[in-house]
């Protein structure tokens, strides 16, 4: 009952506490990103097209490193950004742990278009097919394959899997398009006072987000490679089922080649950030 997931369909109440909601929350993240912190981006063009005129049923699926409990939305809330738009705004894999906590909470989330993750559950968990049936909707969602908020200047850390199987399950492959931020850890930083979170996002921040070009991938190659692969790798078997015609040991070798090839392209990415970070500083 705590995931409602009755609360997320289009049709509840005639749509009118989802667009209430997208309107209100997009109005905080545009005065988070715009009005109190200075948000820039790089190849916005790029993000906005594909939210707007992708073909008829071609999912999107966005993927960004994990800087603060703010990410998303204020993410969306930079300049010429639909943020407020319901029908266009995407969805999201959210904590079930810390969005999902009480009935309160799951409405509103749901109503924000989120999808609850057990942190830990594996990549065949309830909602992951929920997920799944997202993009089969061809629509847009985002993920944060990193699984935790990260506030190191670091490298971007090994991906969980489950990007990677939904990519690979989904009817028709989405175009994933890789984001990287940084800032946000300053407008949100876990360790404010007293070892907590501020109770209100700080101001006066640099905020740069650099979107990277679309990839593409060719799953019925990728998969031959998989099975390939699979017949030199030795590994604890988790139980997993048969999907998409291969073995476990197969979607183990097909999940890593995607999860590196997405992990690639994001600390490509997160280096440019950098260095616009300090070419500024």
């Amino acid at each position: 009952m705590k995931t409602m997931q009755w609360a997320a369909r289009a049709e509840h109440l005639g749509g009118i506490p989802r667009k209430m909601m997208f309107l209100a929350v997009g109005a905080f993240s545009k005065a988070v990103s715009n009005l109190f912190n200075n948000t820039t981006v790089h190849n916005a063009d790029t993000l906005l097209r594909l939210v707007r005129s992708r073909p008829p049923g071609v999912p999107l699926l966005t993927i960004s490193n994990h800087m603060s409990t703010l990410d998303d939305p204020v993410m969306w809330g930079f300049k010429g950004f639909p943020v407020t738009d319901a029908k266009l705004g995407r969805w999201v894999l959210a904590a079930e742990d810390i969005c999902f906590k009480n009935m309160a909470l799951s409405y509103f989330f749901r109503l924000g278009k989120c999808i609850p993750i057990t942190r830990g559950g594996g990549i065949y968990q309830e909602h992951m097919n929920e997920a799944l049936d997202r993009l089969s909707d061809g629509a847009w969602l985002h993920t944060f394959p990193e699984g935790k908020v990260c506030q190191e200047d670091a490298p971007i850390r090994r991906l969980k899997w489950g990007t990677a199987s939904l990519i690979s399950r989904a009817p028709v492959t989405p175009i994933v398009l890789p984001i990287v931020h940084h800032g946000f850890e300053k407008v949100m930083p876990e360790k404010y006072m007293f070892g907590r979170r501020p109770p209100f996002p700080l101001c006066n921040r640099d905020i740069r987000i650099v979107i990277g070009e679309p990839m593409e991938f060719n799953i019925p190659k990728l998969k031959k490679m998989a099975v390939d692969m699979s017949n030199d790798v030795s590994f604890s078997p988790a139980g997993w089922p048969r999907t998409c015609g291969l073995d476990e040991a197969a979607q183990r070798c097909l999940y890593t080649n995607i999860s590196n090839q997405i992990r690639t392209a994001m600390e490509r990415l997160r280096k440019i950030c950098k260095c616009c970070q300090e070419m500024k500083d």
